[in-house]
């Protein structure tokens, strides 16, 4: 790293989302997946969002304890029902056929740790789906697109046509809220656009 750009800043996900939107930042990074467990007893969706991410920032951050690290973990809520990745087609269906004509809660927690020092903080966004027809449903479900996300949609690609109102901070339901994730970094001594 450049002389005077500061410490190195690892991000703790595997999620091509982040890296782009990180990217945008103009933050130069790596990426060290953590590979720890995304399971939790805990139900509560705010917690357990802040909870994942700061278990990854963990244990990242103990590979690497000079660097500055982040995490970010998202979890879905309807209701009082978590709505975690779909594990096939058939899963993706009922969950987006869940979702069809309500409005449900995106929680993304992201944990900053930086010399031992931990901050993290946890944002929400309400998200309104249009009512949806069987043929529609079907045919998100087939992209395949929303096998690998929490709730089972992508809101930044083919998923946005499932959306007709966003209430908060859109890039949350993408997963990685950058007014946030731009605080966190500036307090952890991080260079973030300037």
């Amino acid at each position: 790293m450049p002389e005077g750009s500061g410490p190195e800043v690892i991000l703790a996900s595997g999620s091509p989302r982040r890296r782009e939107l990180l990217a945008n930042l103009g933050v130069p990074f790596r990426v060290v997946v953590s590979g720890e467990a995304e399971d939790s007893p805990e139900r509560d969706p705010a917690r357990l969002a802040g909870e994942l991410a700061a278990l990854k920032a963990g244990a990242v951050a103990r590979l690497a304890p000079d660097a500055v690290v982040i995490a970010a973990d998202t979890v879905v809520a309807l209701g009082g029902e978590l709505l975690g990745k779909p594990g096939d087609e058939a899963e993706n269906r009922a969950f987006v056929r869940r979702l069809a004509g309500r409005t449900h809660q995106v929680y993304t927690g992201v944990t900053v740790i930086v010399g031992g020092q931990v901050r993290g903080g946890v944002e929400r966004t309400d998200v309104t789906f249009r009512a949806l027809t069987d043929h529609e449903i079907a045919h998100y479900a087939a992209t395949g697109e929303g096998l690998d996300k929490a709730g089972g949609y992508g809101i930044q690609g083919v998923g946005m046509v499932l959306v007709r109102r966003v209430d908060g901070d859109y890039s949350n339901v993408v997963g990685f809220p950058l007014g946030l994730v731009i605080r966190l970094l500036r307090e952890a001594g991080v260079r973030v656009w300037e």
